[in-house]
């Protein structure tokens, strides 16, 4: 095996290859299917982190599209689905980088075997749940799959510790925007999920923060352009001073943007250009980008910054 070409797979990806290879990865609440092709000796994993979704940016995260597009490819090679088998890794209510939010796990695993008994594949084995993520090794020519548990680290450990406190009641949000229209806008889109309320918001960062200490909310949504203080400096004080999972939502945070990347430097768990949002086409799209990156940022554990790390971003 040490002589295999080796194709690691990041969240989202998948691989299929006709030539003796190594398909590797690392799973926490995520699934890797692994699909072995019994008489051409072929094999191709994916790896997804949600069920399904809408988000098109996202389509190779959704294990409903990363399962179809991966029986594609299968099939591509040989037609016929008798001739493959099918193994099923992952789906552990574990945190940490590599979980993607509360009772995922069980989700994702009932996707892969629903969608593998539809297309007529026997899953010959499958080693999902529990509690520890998994390191997947697939050996493509031969169809063995080495599968060794990851251990947890003291942050996961933090991280666990968070996440039952957030399984036990709603993810309390607090957003942060100098308009009132876009704050009622992302009010009414995240408040319609049954498990996040809305705790408080603001239209500065001066008002925010006061707001924090009172209210301490588990999530914040923040723009950049505000008056006062803009949202950028706001979050660097926050790093050093209270740390919160914050997603900047703001109209001049597009991709590669400088504004973009000076957030996720400093420490924002996610960033969403607001024209993303479609705000004002209706509330789909708004509430299924932002509920879902609410629900991960919330179980996400954000460590304090200094002014060394942070003060010259």
């Amino acid at each position: 095996m040490a002589d295999l070409k080796r194709i690691f797979l990041l969240p989202g990806e998948l691989a299929v290859s006709r030539q003796p290879a190594e398909l590797a990865t690392l799973l926490g609440s995520c699934v890797a299917i692994c699909l072995f092709n019994t008489q051409i000796k072929a094999g191709g994993m994916n790896h997804y982190m949600l069920p399904s979704g809408t988000n098109e940016d996202m389509k190779g995260k959704y294990g409903d599209y990363s399962t179809r597009k991966l029986m594609e490819m299968m099939q591509r090679l040989d037609p016929n689905p008798r001739n493959l088998v099918a193994q099923v890794y992952g789906g552990g209510a574990v945190v940490g980088h590599l979980n993607t939010g509360v009772g995922i796990g069980e989700k994702n695993i009932e996707i892969a075997l629903r969608m593998l008994a539809d297309f007529g594949v026997t899953v010959t084995k499958k080693d999902v749940g529990g509690t520890n993520g998994r390191k997947i090794f697939f050996n493509t020519e031969t169809g063995v799959i080495a599968m060794r548990p990851i251990e947890k680290s003291e942050l996961s450990k933090e991280l666990e510790h968070k996440k039952k406190t957030i399984a036990s009641r709603k993810i309390r949000v607090m957003v942060v925007d100098d308009s009132a229209t876009i704050r009622q806008i992302i009010i009414k889109a995240i408040s319609s999920d049954p498990e996040i309320e809305v705790i408080g918001q603001a239209g500065d960062a001066y008002e925010a923060r006061s707001s924090i200490l009172e209210l301490d909310p588990d999530v914040l949504t923040l723009d950049i352009i505000m008056p006062k203080m803009d949202g950028v400096t706001f979050l660097k004080k926050l790093m050093m001073h209270f740390p919160k999972p914050v997603i900047v939502v703001s109209s001049i945070a597009q991709k590669d943007s400088k504004q973009r990347q000076r957030a996720q430097m400093i420490g924002a768990v996610d960033v969403i250009d607001k024209e993303d949002l479609k705000m004002y086409q209706g509330l789909a799209t708004a509430t299924s980008i932002l509920t879902n990156k609410i629900k991960i940022a919330a179980v996400t554990v954000v460590k304090k910054k200094t002014e060394e790390e942070i003060g010259h971003i």
